[in-house]
């Protein structure tokens, strides 16, 4: 399995084990629309692997060496509130998976550090969901080949 495919995997049963303050009861790898879900099925999140920059760290020919990445990981998250609630359960979606991906900033010893680069919700566009985009940009490296 490539570092790329390892690291998302780490995110994923990294969110998975969450249980407090909230419990993810969907996460997936393919985007989903959150008004097909059930009420049971919420808070939700969708992560894909984003935009990668690479640079050599190793001098020679092109086809072997050692690499660097920077990979954005895109988590979308969903929850199902009120008026009186929503703003507060999109924040702790955002904290919840902040505090959570900093526990292990190496993603299980395949990554040099792990970053939340930037986190947006949806300003109440989507009542009676509430949507976040987080983005984790990951630093890594490997040999090419094993990436």
């Amino acid at each position: 399995m490539s570092k790329r495919e390892s690291i998302a995997g780490d995110i994923i049963t990294k969110l998975d084990a969450v249980s407090s303050p909230i419990e993810f009861k969907l996460i997936k790898r393919e985007p989903f629309e959150p008004e097909e879900l059930s009420q049971a099925q919420f808070p939700a999140v969708y992560i894909q692997t984003g935009d990668e920059t690479r640079e050599m760290l190793s001098l020679g020919d092109v086809g072997t060496g050692k690499r660097q990445g920077t990979i954005d990981f895109l988590i979308v998250g969903f929850v199902k509130g009120t008026d009186s609630n929503i703003d507060t359960l999109r924040n702790q979606l955002i904290e919840v998976v902040e505090e959570t991906l900093d526990n292990d900033i190496t993603r299980n010893g395949n990554a040099l550090h792990t970053q939340i680069v930037e986190a947006n919700t949806d300003e109440g566009v989507i009542f009676p969901y509430g949507g976040v985009r987080i983005v984790v940009r990951v630093l890594y490296e490997f040999v090419r080949g094993t990436s």
